[in-house]
């Protein structure tokens, strides 16, 4: 190969013109963990033996599964940040009702915090946010049951696009410090 094919593979691969195959793992953001670190729990005054494992439970008569953990508590209650990072998306949807999409200082994981009553006064999109800030209160907006507020919480890891809308679920039970029983 000449000098001119080499300099194209170069930029070829620096420019990602090749990915891994379908279904691979996705690389490593370096410096970035590849696990989530432990999480703050993200409902004042829920202890974590309060806690209950509802990812994967089936919604909608089974047919599709639930990506989150569900931590009832009083409406109103305060919600904190799990963990230091920053605001990216409030979000008004039929599913979640009032919903707060924040993610972590490295960028890797996304947390999310739907069916929340209202959110803290001031709270903003691109606002830094340190763990144990209250952003939210629980509630029951979107398709939560009125008579059964709770905070529907999810952690997701990000691909490299970075979109608060789409990542892979990560079960956040034993990142809360939830024990099986």
């Amino acid at each position: 190969m000449g000098r001119l094919g080499v300099a194209l593979l170069c930029l070829a691969v620096t420019c990602g013109a090749f990915s891994a195959p379908a279904g691979s793992a996705p690389a490593a953001v370096a410096g970035a963990p590849a696990e989530p670190p432990a999480l703050l729990l993200p409902v004042q005054g829920i202890a974590a033996s309060d806690l209950r494992d509802t990812f994967g439970d089936g919604r909608d008569s089974n047919q599709r599964g639930h990506e989150a953990i569900d931590i009832l508590a009083p409406r109103g209650t305060p919600v904190l940040a799990v963990d230091d990072g920053r605001i990216v998306k409030l979000f008004l949807s039929q599913p979640g009702g009032m919903t707060i999409y924040q993610f972590d200082p490295t960028g890797r994981f996304a947390y999310y915090y739907a069916h929340l009553d209202r959110y803290a006064d001031g709270l903003a999109e691109g606002q830094a946010v340190r763990r144990g800030s209250v952003i939210g209160y629980v509630g029951s907006t979107g398709n939560a049951s009125p008579d059964a507020p709770h905070l529907h919480f999810a952690l997701f890891r990000l691909g490299p696009e970075k979109q608060w809308w789409k990542g892979e679920p990560v079960n956040p039970f034993r990142y809360l410090g939830g024990k099986q029983p």
